[in-house]
């Protein structure tokens, strides 16, 4: 058996190129494998092959752990108290060993063996391959279609094999057995043991490392693309910049004649794509995010990271985009919501805020409506901007006098004050147990009562959609909480 084993480990080491350490270590997880099937429990086997004479040793062992951690594999494990009646210095995670008398195997078990070994020398060569891909730091695959499987093409670029899923493809192209495709790395999947390097054309990291391809000023540092927002295989946008003054950034990437921009526009099935320049300055960089649009005006609202952006009847449709392409592009593009909105509808919404405002101050400091009108006026859109903008600021207002800007700091620092109180008695109504569960912070437990939700079980019974109009989570955000708050339901 001896002899057999190194006459077996040397011809696969040769056969499959490999080294033959790689081989003994496949060897011993075969043996180890061959062993464990002798118990019924979950038990841990080492196998060690001596690599001079092929003899092997086999080892059942039990881990050490902590005695208050008890035994979560009782098979494969040992306290350390009993641990060390065996062995005196034994410590926490190193184990306790009992030799195993050998067995002989018959023939089914040889070519059991050798398959096992085989399959894990394949695994190394794939893990290898990988490797070496990686350490290259490619993102970009060039290949062709090797096949198609249940959608997804597999695409062979020299040694390796990647993945181009049926939802990463652009939905208009139609890809055959022997295309030539480019693909960008989206992700290393090692638990798919065929198809690990996972590929997309539709990302759009592919389409700003396109355009590096294309542009030498990137690569060499003196122009940078900030973002990138695509509708695959309709129409994209990317945001560049430059600090060097010398260099145009749209013109760059546009290329001569359009050159640059084509290339890109024809990789990516004719996908349209709009430069836009990228600006410190949101509400510069929206607007021109927006083109062709024509913007009128702009409201940031800092608080929401959003902008209202008013534009003519002539341009709506164009800022809007089909099936609100544009917008949404743009919005992507740069990272805030965009509301897109006339002159008409923006007066509106303002007389509304205003109407809103005006009610809360004269219902707050006790104000007449022409009072309220003056601090809308004068740019005041809170409380707390009545109660702690610096007092000077206040008397430079024609209309008021120092008595007049003292009463109504005074009166908003108690409306404030008043209402704190009743937040604070609304959050202590609510269960300890809803504020116990991890996702309710002090600030959405604020939220839920004001809605009505006290309790554990209130907020249990609520759907997904309903929790997301009270609080404003996002769809998984809200899931997992109402998932949490359900949790007792099913132990129970």
């Amino acid at each position: 058996m001896s002899r057999e084993v190194l006459l077996l480990v040397d011809a696969l080491a040769r056969e499959k190129s490999v080294n033959k350490e790689v081989v003994f270590e496949a060897l011993e997880q075969a043996l180890a494998a061959a062993y464990r099937k002798l118990f019924s429990g979950d038990v841990d086997i080492r196998v060690s092959v001596d690599r001079e004479t092929g003899e092997n040793e086999a080892f059942r062992r039990w881990q050490v752990v902590p005695d208050e951690a008890g035994l979560e594999f009782p098979d494969r494990q040992e306290l350390l108290s009993d641990a060390r009646e065996q062995i005196a210095d034994i410590e926490v995670e190193e184990f306790i060993e009992e030799q195993l008398a050998p067995i002989e195997f018959g023939r089914r078990f040889a070519q059991d063996t050798k398959q096992a070994v085989l399959q894990r020398i394949r695994d190394a060569e794939r893990e290898q391959i990988l490797n070496d891909f990686l350490e290259r730091g490619d993102q970009i695959i060039n290949g062709s279609v090797k096949r198609m499987e249940k959608g997804d093409a597999i695409i062979e670029a020299g040694r390796i094999e990647a993945k181009l899923p049926r939802d990463q493809m652009i939905p208009k192209e139609n890809l055959r057995v022997g295309d030539r495709v480019r693909a960008f790395l989206l992700k290393i999947d090692r638990a798919d043991k065929r198809h690990n390097i996972i590929v997309s054309r539709t990302s759009a990291d592919f389409i700003k490392k396109l355009f590096e391809l294309e542009v030498p000023e990137i690569e060499q540092g003196l122009l940078h693309i900030k973002s990138a927002a695509r509708d695959a295989g309709v129409r994209a946008k990317i945001a560049v910049w430059t600090n060097d003054r010398r260099i145009d950034p749209i013109g760059t990437c546009v290329g001569m004649r359009g050159s640059r921009v084509q290339a890109v526009t024809n990789e990516l099935a004719g996908e349209r794509v709009d430069i836009v320049l990228w600006s410190e300055d949101p509400a510069q960089f929206v607007i021109g995010a927006l083109a062709p649009a024509n913007v009128q005006s702009i409201v940031v609202d800092e608080d929401k990271h959003a902008m209202d952006v008013v534009v003519d009847e002539d341009n709506l449709a164009i800022a809007i985009g089909r099936q609100g392409q544009n917008v949404r592009l743009a919005s992507e593009l740069t990272g805030w919501q965009i509301n897109i909105m006339t002159a008409d509808e923006a007066q509106e919404r303002q007389n509304s805020e205003q109407g809103k405002l005006r009610s809360l101050f004269m219902d707050k400091l006790d104000v007449d409506e022409e009072m309220a009108d003056i601090l809308i006026s004068e740019g005041f859109t809170n409380l707390e901007e009545v109660a702690y903008v610096p007092i000077q600021e206040m008397l430079e207002i024609e209309a008021f006098d120092q008595e007049t800007v003292e009463e109504l700091r005074k009166r908003a620092r108690d409306a404030l004050l008043t209402d704190a109180i009743a937040k604070e008695e609304q959050v202590d109504a609510v269960s300890q147990e809803l504020l116990d569960l991890e996702g309710v912070t002090p600030e959405l437990a604020e939220t839920l009562v004001g809605k009505g939700v006290k309790t554990r079980d209130d907020l249990a019974e609520l759907a997904v959609d309903e929790l997301q109009e009270l609080t404003g989570l996002d769809v998984e955000a809200a899931k997992a909480l109402i998932l949490r708050a359900r949790a007792h339901w099913f132990e129970q």
